[in-house]
């Protein structure tokens, strides 16, 4: 049986970018998230899908912090980032720049993540790591998509859910 072998540095990002290209503009909104690691592993999931950028809301932390550009690895400075303290001027002003706002929560008709037409410009909205979404700003959502739950947990790691449904939704749209 013959070994497979790790590709070097440079072939890597030549599949990379072959891969890489989509007509999908993605962003995330972080609602009053409270653990900055949390925070920095969403900017690496945020950086690996090519995300536009990231809005962070309320109590959310945000770069500088110690504990985010740790878990980053330095990805926070890849990936633009705004800060809105009312969740409300977030949705508001998102919506005024035509992105389509998909709460990741288990609300009143969300879809299946595998089954939903991701809009051409797609805002991830991600609640709190506990209480999950507000329900306002589940109401300022056009839509909600869920990850089902094969073993007894309820839930995944938010930035995990985050990196799922984001890499769906890259691949459900046409390539360039």
């Amino acid at each position: 049986m013959e070994m497979r072998t790790l590709m070097k540095k440079t072939a890597v990002r030549q599949l990379h970018a072959s891969e890489a290209a989509s007509d999908i503009e993605i962003a995330f909104w972080l609602q009053d998230w409270d653990d900055p690691y949390n925070v920095g592993g969403m900017f690496r999931v945020a950086d690996a899908v090519g995300a536009e950028e990231m809005i962070l809301t309320g109590k959310t932390p945000q770069p500088p912090h110690p504990q985010i550009s740790v878990t980053s690895l330095g990805h926070h400075r890849r990936v633009p980032f705004r800060h809105f303290p009312r969740h409300d001027d977030a949705a508001k002003t998102l919506k005024e720049e035509g992105w389509s706002l998909i709460a990741v929560e288990i609300a009143s008709e969300a879809q299946h993540y595998m089954h939903f037409e991701y809009p051409a410009k797609t805002c991830f909205v991600l609640g709190n790591e506990g209480a999950g979404l507000y329900g306002n700003v589940v109401k300022a959502c056009e839509a909600a998509v869920f990850i089902p739950m094969a073993g007894k947990g309820r839930s995944v790691n938010v930035h995990v859910a985050a990196a799922i449904v984001a890499f769906e939704a890259r691949l459900r749209l046409p390539h360039s």
